[in-house]
This record gives structure tokens, C-alpha cells and sequence, in this order.
């Protein structure tokens, strides 16, 4: 079972050593415990729903709670605090096409507004009602079939509602594999992962999501859109790419075809330490750009590999420690996890390339024990949201790619906005960032801070939006996107003109217009 003000199953945890708590302590500062609004509290705020009756549509009071956020920190200080902006009216749970039909023609006789549902995961505020209007939440968890599998074409049909896991478990039972793993890939939906332009960890073997997406179907108020899984067309425009990162906007998207692959022989992660985060750097790039086909490649600053290694809970760490002092690991040292994914000849060619490299600019090879320890928490450790704010502090992530001459300076700036913007508020915050993506022309740079929660939520919401802006714009003035994963939602929106220009998002307006010139569509997402 799903917690309602979490993130996860409600029997998963993750604790803390007394070792990390000090750790915390000492560089964020003292946690500061907030009172939890028990659910039955919640429901007494809920007011009426303004729906009109449709068979397809609850308005049960438990789920509209559910169904009126994701997990970004505004959703968090919400369900923590109780205190939601605003609720769905009802929610929908479709089984079919014409079923999304059907509520799209709803919404358009009754005035409602339509908010597609996949997984609850947005980090960015995709899920919150905006504006006046009824809201209905369309929860796609009922069309999640594996509906079509051509083995020789290697494609794969499913329904927009399937979650990461269950797309594994259908294609591994049948020899195939998609490979996409974001770090909500428990939860997170096929349908989700196109309408946000997602990207999975082992995108460098198996493409991120727009690689994978061939085709599929999508109802818009304006007619229904159908994409041929051509293996390539110069037929015009792609329509798969106006899909794409569209964030509800355009329609729902019902199913989608998408590449697979056969499971691979072999696959195995590995750990090296270089003794500067600047030398991971010029490892991962000379790798990337010489197109050693290694599956991932995730490298890690220095105060990173520190919080590292404070949170592993490995009997073998202590022995690795002294290992990498005798090596001459400095405290500047930067991990890398790298992954080695396909036909084990090739891996192993691969590996033996990457490590050459590896050795030029210093990395110590330390094998499987953290690449192992990386790849059994790669999913789980989102629960430390939950950890984490039950000892007092928030936990958030922004993210951005930008090319390599710009990769250190833009992610010194936004560590920099960030601890300078909490200094202003007397608060402290533990800063890290990683490289999560790896390109030929640059990187994503993933960064993580904690904090303090706030005397009350609202001076939490306060801090947050207060670092979260500072850093947002050094993204902009360092030449970053806004989002290399994440999508807009909310959270981005006032940002995206900055890299669109003006006629970008002049062209997104009146495409938007365009398949729904109602405005039925989550509104408020992408551009306000």
C-alpha cells in the first residue's frame, strides 16, 4: 500500500546511523521536527465536489486528497501539513479509448477541467488544480496491459497507465527488456514518462524515452492523433516529438508503442575513485566522447562521495577507506559508478577502454562493492524523503545539462545560490551534486540540498522557494535547460521563456490552442 503524505509503500523504510544523523547535523544543522496532519483531519478540509455525476467519475474524498498532488516540495508541505491550495473534484479511472473520450466530451459539456494521472511522481508540481474550474483527475492505472509484443520488429504496445516495474516484469517474462529506469521506476507510467521527456539511468545504452517512444495513441479534444511506429519517415514533421514533453497539455496520451530490446547477457556496475571531481570529469568526458558504449555513467562531486560513504552501510567500507588512503584518495575525491550492459565480450572490451582512460587521469578501480551497493538502493533510496523529514529536515533536487565548458562553473553557481540564499535566512543546507547523464557535448548536472525544516510550513515553503529561485536562475545565466529530466510543471514554467525565446513559446501557445482550444487540458502546466 501507497503512503498519502510520502513517498513509496508504506512498508518500505530507509533509516539513518546515528553516524549519518551527526553527520546531518553538523553540516545542515538540527532538524527541527514538524507535527504530521493525520489523514482524518485532511478529509474534514475537502470541500464539495462541483462535478456533476458521470458513471466513470468518483468523488470519493479519500481520493481526491490523493489525486491533488505529486511529490514536489510544494505537494510535500501540503500532505505533511494539511493545508492543501487546492483539491480535484473527482476522480476517473478509464479502461479504454473510448472511454478517455467520453471524458474529454465530459469536461467540454460540463465546463471541468482534465488532469492526466500516471504514478503521482512529478517533482514539479504537474498534478496541482489551477484556476476556477472543476477539476478531474484521469488516473490511467487501468490501462496498463502489455497489449502487443511484435518479437521480430522488437516492439512492445502498452497501456499509458503501466508502471515501470510491471513493463519489466511483462518483457522479462517474454525474453525482452525496455530498460528505462528512472528513479521513480516503481511508480512511474509509460504515458508519464513520454509527457515529461523522461530519462532512465542506463540511457547511454537504451535511450532515453524519446528514443524508445516509436508511436502510439493519443485523444485530444480536437480529434484523436495516431503515430505509426515507423522505423524512420522524413514524411514532415514528427508528431511524436509535439507529444513529447506536451505534459498533459495537448490530450492523454492511451497507449504507446515502444522499443525494446533482448535481455542482455551480461551486466555489471563497478566503482572507481579519482582523487578530484575535476579529473571524474575529464575520465567521463574523454569516455564519452571516444563512444565507449558503457550503459551508465554517474560521478559524483566530492561532498557527494562524502555523503556517500557516510550512508552506505556496507561491513566493507572501513576496509575501502584504507584501501583508497593507501592510493592516495585525497578528501577532494570524486566516485564514478559506471555500468557495463549487452553481450559480455563487448562489456568487457568496453570496460577494458574505459578503465585505460580511467587510469590516465588517476581513478582507483574499487570493483563492485559500491557499483553493487549503488545498484540495490538505485530505487529505494528516494525513501530517505520520508527519513529525512521525520528527523526535521526537506529534502529537494534540481537539475539541469548544459555543454562541458559550462559544466563546473554552472554547477558552482548553483551550489553557490543556494548556500548564500539559505545563509540570508539564517538557515544552513547540505549541498551535493552529481552528474547523473553523460554526453559527447556535455552533462546533466543533478543536485541535491537538505535543510532545516521551517518554524512552520509556511517558513519551509519560504526558504525553499527562496533557494530553489536563486539556483534556478544560475541555471539560466550559466546557459543551462531548465529541466534535463524533470519536465516544467509548475515549478519551471516561469523559467521556460528564457530558453524558448518569445517565438518558442508563441509556437507551444497556439499548438496548445491548436488540439485544444478550450483549454481542458492541465491547465497552467508548461506555460501558465
Amino acid at each position: 500500500m501507497k503512503r498519502w503524505n510520502g513517498w513509496g509503500f508504506s512498508n518500505v523504510e530507509y533509516p539513518l546511523s546515528d553516524g549519518m544523523l551527526t553527520f546531518l547535523a553538523d553540516r545542515a544543522g538540527n532538524g527541527r521536527r514538524s507535527n504530521d496532519a493525520p489523514l482524518n483531519e485532511v478529509t474534514q478540509r475537502v470541500p464539495r465536489s462541483r462535478l456533476v455525476d458521470h458513471p466513470l467519475v468518483s468523488t470519493d474524498i479519500v481520493e481526491r486528497i490523493t489525486h491533488s498532488y505529486g511529490q514536489s516540495m510544494s505537494d510535500w508541505i501540503a500532505m505533511r501539513s494539511g493545508h492543501f491550495p487546492a483539491f480535484v473534484d473527482g476522480i476517473a479511472y478509464p479502461v479504454n479509448r473510448a472511454d478517455v473520450r467520453a471524458l474529454i466530451d465530459y469536461a467540454r459539456s460540463t465546463g471541468a477541467r482534465l488532469i492526466p494521472y500516471g504514478g503521482g511522481t512529478s517533482v514539479v508540481g504537474h498534478l496541482t488544480p489551477l484556476g476556477d474550474a472543476p477539476t478531474l483527475s484521469v488516473d490511467m492505472r487501468r490501462m496498463s496491459d502489455l497489449i502487443a509484443l511484435d518479437a521480430e520488429s522488437q516492439l512492445a504496445t502498452f497501456g499509458a497507465g503501466i508502471a515501470g516495474m510491471d513493463v519489466e516484469a511483462k518483457l522479462r517474462a517474454r525474453g525482452f527488456t525496455l530498460g528505462h529506469y528512472p528513479q521513480s521506476f516503481e511508480f512511474s507510467t509509460v504515458g508519464g514518462w513520454i509527457a515529461t521527456r523522461s530519462s532512465g539511468q542506463q540511457s547511454r545504452h537504451y535511450g532515453r524515452i524519446e528514443s524508445l517512444f516509436a508511436g502510439g495513441h493519443v485523444e485530444t479534444p480536437n480529434g484523436t492523433l495516431d503515430l505509426p511506429p515507423f522505423p524512420a519517415s522524413a514524411a514532415g514533421i514528427d508528431l511524436r516529438e509535439i507529444v513529447l514533453g506536451s505534459e498533459g497539455r495537448i490530450g492523454i496520451i492511451t497507449d504507446a508503442v515502444l522499443r525494446v530490446a533482448r535481455l542482455p547477457d551480461h551486466e555489471r556496475f563497478d566503482g572507481v575513485v579519482f582523487p578530484t571531481f575535476e579529473q571524474g570529469i575529464s575520465a567521463v568526458r574523454a569516455i564519452a566522447q571516444a563512444n565507449i558504449p558503457l550503459s551508465m555513467m554517474r560521478l559524483s562531486s566530492a561532498v557527494e562521495t562524502e555523503t556517500q560513504f557516510a550512508l552506505s552501510h556496507s561491513s566493507l567500507m572501513p576496509l575501502l577507506e584504507r584501501y583508497l588512503k593507501m592510493r592516495g584518495a585525497s578528501t577532494e575525491r570524486a566516485m564514478l559508478i559506471y555500468g557495463v550492459t549487452g553481450n559480455r565480450d563487448l562489456g568487457a572490451s568496453a570496460k577494458a577502454a574505459a578503465l585505460a582512460i580511467i587510469r590516465q587521469y588517476g581513478g582507483v578501480f574499487v570493483g563492485a562493492v559500491m557499483g553493487s551497493s549503488w545498484k540495490k538502493n538505485r530505487f529505494r533510496s528516494a525513501y530517505l524523503r520520508n527519513t529525512l523529514w521525520d528527523h526535521g529536515y526537506a529534502v529537494d533536487t534540481l537539475e539541469t545539462a548544459v555543454p562541458w565548458s559550462n559544466t563546473l562553473p554552472l554547477m558552482r553557481a548553483v551550489e553557490s545560490a543556494i548556500r548564500e540564499t539559505a545563509a540570508a535566512q539564517d538557515e544552513r543546507v547540505h549541498v551535493f551534486t552529481h552528474l547523473s547523464h553523460v554526453y559527447p557535448t556535455g552533462s546533466s548536472i543533478y543536485t541535491t540540498y537538505v535543510f532545516p525544516l521551517g518554524t512552520t510550513p509556511d517558513a519551509t515553503r519560504q526558504t525553499w522557494q527562496a533557494m530553489k529561485s536563486a539556483a534556478s536562475r544560475s541555471v539560466i545565466a550559466h546557459g543551462g535547460t531548465i529541466s534535463h529530466q524533470h519536465g516544467v510543471g509548475i515549478d519551471h514554467a516561469e523559467y521556460l521563456a528564457s530558453e524558448k525565446g518569445e517565438t518558442g513559446i508563441q509556437a507551444m501557445r497556439a499548438l496548445f490552442h491548436d488540439f485544444d482550444p478550450e483549454g481542458l487540458m492541465n491547465p497552467g502546466k508548461l506555460i501558465p
